[in-house]
């Protein structure tokens, strides 16, 4: 069983970037085997027995959350500011079992982390013993051709093995006692911070919707703070608390939840000099079916986050990003080599619309098409597409991040043009009430995912092929200011270019 293992089986949520919800539920399950995976707009919530190391992998998630309780709204009904808080103070005191349990998950998950990291350093330390004495070993024997050859310099040769050996052992063991101080640090770090008698806290409040009008995040984030000290006994220290409670009031649910992680997952290490955001660069990698010995291009590659997030999942594949800026590519190099990638992926200076490729050389295409700030809305957008189009093979991939202008110009139907309709949205509200609803989680699941496939049965009605290319995915996603969408189309036939 998954206790016997020593796994958690545990609820988490992860927040995404709008429109991203339908590629982190496919995500979730992919890498990390979840069930019960739901969705709310702008948040996914799954169930995994999957440890820290794994959840760190999650490429299309902002943060990640252990789950404390998910409910519908608070009613907004009274004039009474007082019984208002009373209400918000319930989610505390109607269940402190579900806190206290949500702590000692927590806890257990982080001693689990730092016993799975110690199995590991014992490993290391195993190896580099057994290397140690494999190599004196070597030398031992080493000493005793030399001793029939020459026996004049055996004491010579005996006392430098005996020395070299000395220096290894002395070696293994101070490197054995430097990762168990550290081991043990992190221990009792971990064992300090969930201490539950004298815990110390913060409440991050988002408050939206109706009682975001009636209330300031501050006014709700004082009052569960007031009922978490009444009732635990914790203590609340705004500056570096050792537990930070996330709480997202709307008019559509309340969700409460502990973060994982201090750092957002969508920050990447390896990422020196960010272009696009890293979760929708790996998004459009994702949605292109990358298989090994692929050969995949980015014609406009910018700072290459696309590439680079490609290659660090799928890295056994022939990378190559082009773009006409010195600059750009200046900085995708200085990307690539942050990121130890500089002989995965070949750079080049070229224009998308001149490609020094042959016709049909190409596997997969990904790229981000610029929102007309370096190519006009009119005709360069169909020359890209067709350059694109003829380096392409037959059952060859393209996925693209198009404006909403691209778009419109691109899917609008020869006869008259259909404006994007608002409405078309993947989130509808009776899938996301239905998601809430514990009792109907199955239907949820079904609805939830229904409400993607329709949304974008939606937009591919409307998308007229663009020569041999015909559309198979499209998805409107979120830029922060603007939004966007990541369209997917298949190359069905020679274009004859």
């Amino acid at each position: 069983t998954s206790e016997e293992r020593g796994e958690i089986i545990t609820r988490f949520f992860c927040t995404a970037g709008r429109g991203l919800e339908p590629f982190l539920m496919r995500e979730v399950r992919a890498r990390l085997a979840a069930t019960q995976v739901e969705y709310i707009s702008g948040k996914v919530f799954f169930t995994t027995c999957s440890d820290l190391n794994m959840l760190k992998k999650l490429k299309s998630a902002e943060r990640l959350f252990l789950l404390i309780k998910k409910q519908f709204p608070l009613i907004i009904s009274s004039v009474s500011k007082g019984k208002i808080f009373n209400e918000m103070q319930r989610l505390i005191n109607e269940d402190p079992g579900s806190w206290l349990n949500a702590i000692s998950i927590w806890k257990n998950l982080l001693e689990l982390d730092a016993k799975k990291e110690k199995l590991s350093q014992r490993d290391d330390n195993q190896l580099k013993r057994k290397v140690g004495e494999n190599e004196i070993i070597a030398k031992k024997l080493k000493i005793e051709q030399m001793q029939k050859i020459e026996e004049n310099r055996d004491c010579q040769l005996e006392k430098q093995i005996k020395e070299e050996t000395l220096e290894q052992r002395d070696f293994t063991t101070k490197s054995e006692k430097f990762q168990e101080e550290e081991f043990q640090n992190d221990i009792e770090k971990a064992m300090d911070t969930h201490n539950q008698n004298d815990l110390t806290f913060r409440v991050s409040c988002r408050c939206s919707g109706t009682i975001g009008k009636a209330f300031t995040a501050q006014e709700v984030g004082k009052v569960i703070g007031i009922a978490i000290m009444k009732h635990f006994g914790w203590k609340a220290d705004l500056r570096n608390p050792q537990l930070e409670i996330f709480i997202h009031l709307n008019d559509i649910y309340s969700v409460v939840g502990i973060p994982v992680f201090r750092v957002s997952l969508a920050s990447r290490a390896y990422i020196k000099t960010a272009g696009l955001r890293s979760t929708i660069a790996w998004a459009m990698a994702s949605l292109a079916d990358i298989k090994a010995g692929a050969f995949v291009l980015d014609p406009m590659c910018g700072l290459g986050t696309i590439l680079l997030e490609a290659a660090k999942e799928w890295p056994d594949v022939y990378y190559v990003g082009a773009d006409v800026s010195d600059s750009q590519l200046l900085g995708t190099w200085d990307n690539l080599k942050a990121a130890g990638l500089e002989d995965k992926i070949e750079l080049l200076k070229i224009s998308v619309i001149e490609l020094p490729l042959p016709s049909e050389s190409v596997d997969i295409i990904i790229s981000d098409i610029p929102f007309g700030k370096k190519f006009k809305l009119g005709k360069d957008v169909k020359s890209i597409l067709q350059e694109m189009e003829r380096v392409l093979h037959v059952g060859g991939t393209i996925v693209l991040l198009l404006s909403e202008d691209h778009h419109r110009r691109l899917t609008d139907c020869k006869e008259s043009s259909i404006p994007f309709n608002s409405k078309d949205s993947h989130t509808h509200e009776p899938g996301i009430k239905k998601c809430l609803n514990p009792e109907e989680k199955t239907g949820a699941f079904k609805t939830a995912s229904t409400s993607f496939e329709a949304s974008n049965h939606k937009f591919l009605d409307r998308m007229s092929p663009f020569g041999s290319l015909v559309p198979v995915e499209c998805y409107k996603v979120s830029l922060g200011k603007t939004d966007a969408f990541i369209c997917k189309y298949k190359k069905s036939h020679s274009s004859g270019l």
